[in-house]
């Protein structure tokens, strides 16, 4: 049974910088990317960024393009998301997410996730 937690929310202010991580535990041979998702209240959940855990391919969302750099450990089965310059509208409970992946922005492709943490930006 595949795990993910995520950890390095919080709170911070606008300009500030925080780093998600996602800490990936068990197997499956069923498994190619990594993505990390947010949802903001009263909106959709969305796709910030992606990319294969074998290399390759990186997916930004247009909004976090520049600011926010996705990477992985896989010696440490952990994966990251650096976030710089934050802004509030950042604010959401972001989640962590594995699957096989046929197109890294498809959240269907995701098959397992973590419970979520929270980013609150104030200006």
């Amino acid at each position: 049974q595949v795990q993910l937690v995520g950890s390095g929310g919080g709170s911070v202010q606008a300009g500030g910088s925080l780093r998600l991580s996602c800490a990936v535990s068990g197997y499956s041979y069923n498994i190619n990317c990594m993505g990390w998702f947010r949802q903001a209240p009263g909106k959709e959940r969305e796709v910030v960024a992606a990319t294969y855990t074998g290399g390759g391919s990186t997916y930004y969302a247009d909004s976090v393009k520049g600011r926010f750099t996705i990477s992985q450990d896989n010696a440490k089965n952990t994966g990251y998301l650096q976030m710089n310059s934050l802004k509030p509208e950042d604010t959401a409970m972001y989640y962590c997410a594995v699957g096989y992946c046929y197109s890294l922005w498809n959240e269907d492709d995701y098959n397992y996730w973590d419970p979520g943490t929270q980013v609150t930006v104030s200006s």
